[in-house]
């Protein structure tokens, strides 16, 4: 094992963060056919509960461990609205997996970073190019290929992955607020700690104790989230984002492969030229946003 983590070590900067972002992308690959059995026999919001209760019990110790950087902060209140958008979005994304083709739900998350354009227009007054916009409207463009409407009746439903998408974005706005003034220990800590009671609840309306099959299976939802958000990290900290951010979009494919396998799904052909359409846009903007921020630095 020593040996291995000298090799990668040895790695360019470049390759370590591809290969962090791929990992992360396996993580979240495996995130909803993990929602998929555990809700057989249990609520998705007690689902979202549980796994917040797990995620938060395997980083106590670290919270514990960095506790004077974790829990000092000036701005609570932002780390409570922060929280509050990220576990609105992370329970409408269990809904979504738990009821609907996961490719096709994963295709449509893509999509946050678009809204995340838009909502930092309206609500933080950023200036956007004209590429970046041209970019958002193809990407959006993509998400009507993967619904369709008017071509084919939408399910209802699909409400939930595109609220799920348009919650994170808010989330990742929060943190760009919050990291200006606080540090990540604290953006992560925080979010642990104030997702239990935002997931409670919802989750006393459909009170149910899981079976321990259950329980495993919500467990492992946990685990594999925090070794997501943890490869993600080590990803980001490697290299720049524009450089590793495309990795995250074989997610679909991962996505796909392992729902075709284990329960038989077959993404239609919109779906695939969807996300894609997606996957561009999203990753020529972050291109730009990596030309950009070069040049301001030279």
């Amino acid at each position: 094992m020593k040996k291995i983590k000298e090799i990668f070590d040895g790695l360019p900067f470049q390759i370590r963060g591809a290969l962090w972002m791929l990992l992360a992308a396996l993580f979240f690959a495996f995130h909803g056919p993990i929602v998929r059995m555990a809700t057989q026999d249990s609520d998705p919001l007690m689902v979202s509960f549980i796994r917040s209760v797990f995620v938060f019990l395997i980083m106590l110790p670290w919270i514990v461990k960095n506790r004077e950087t974790a829990m000092r902060t000036n701005f609570l209140s932002k780390h409570a609205i922060r929280a509050v958008f990220s576990m609105s979005g992370f329970i409408l994304l269990v809904l979504a997996q738990a009821k609907l083709t996961l490719a096709e739900v994963s295709a449509l998350t893509f999509a946050a970073p678009l809204f995340a354009i838009i909502g930092a227009v309206l609500f933080l007054k950023e200036v956007v190019k004209f590429q970046r916009w041209a970019a958002t409207f193809v990407g959006l463009a993509g998400v009507w290929i993967v619904l369709r409407p008017g071509v084919e009746v939408v399910d209802p439903l699909f409400i939930l992955p595109v609220g799920a998408a348009a919650f994170i974005a808010a989330s990742n706005l929060m943190i760009k607020s919050l990291s200006s003034t606080e540090s990540s220990n604290s953006i992560v800590a925080w979010l642990s700690i104030f997702s239990m009671p935002l997931t409670l609840v919802p989750a006393l309306f459909v009170w149910s104790i899981p079976s321990y099959e259950g329980f495993f299976w919500i467990f492992l939802l946990g685990l594999f989230g925090v070794g997501a958000h943890m490869s993600l990290t080590r990803s980001l900290a490697a290299a720049e984002a524009s450089a590793v951010l495309p990795f995250d979009y074989a997610r679909l494919i991962f996505t796909a492969t392992i729902a075709f396998f284990a329960f038989g799904e077959e993404p239609s052909i919109w779906t695939w030229v969807g996300g894609a359409i997606i996957v561009g846009a999203v990753a020529y903007i972050a291109r730009v946003d990596g030309r950009d921020n070069r040049r301001e630095l030279a």
